[in-house]
């Protein structure tokens, strides 16, 4: 069986906020913008780092 691979999602704005294991098998947690042409992303070692980035976003999409 397959693993979940990003849980606890969450959404600030247009940016999603989710838990995964990163290639060594630690927590990480990803802010990624979800508009179009952004391409924005983040990884970082704790939750409150993610949302806080999420929080400060402010796309410019091309």
């Amino acid at each position: 069986m397959r693993r979940k691979r990003f849980w606890n999602h969450d959404q600030v704005g247009q940016v999603q906020v989710a838990t995964h294991l990163d290639r060594h098998g630690r927590t990480a947690h990803t802010a990624t913008c979800t508009a179009p042409g952004c391409n924005w992303s983040g990884e970082y070692l704790n939750r409150s780092a993610a949302e806080l980035a999420a929080q400060n976003h402010r796309c410019s999409p091309r």
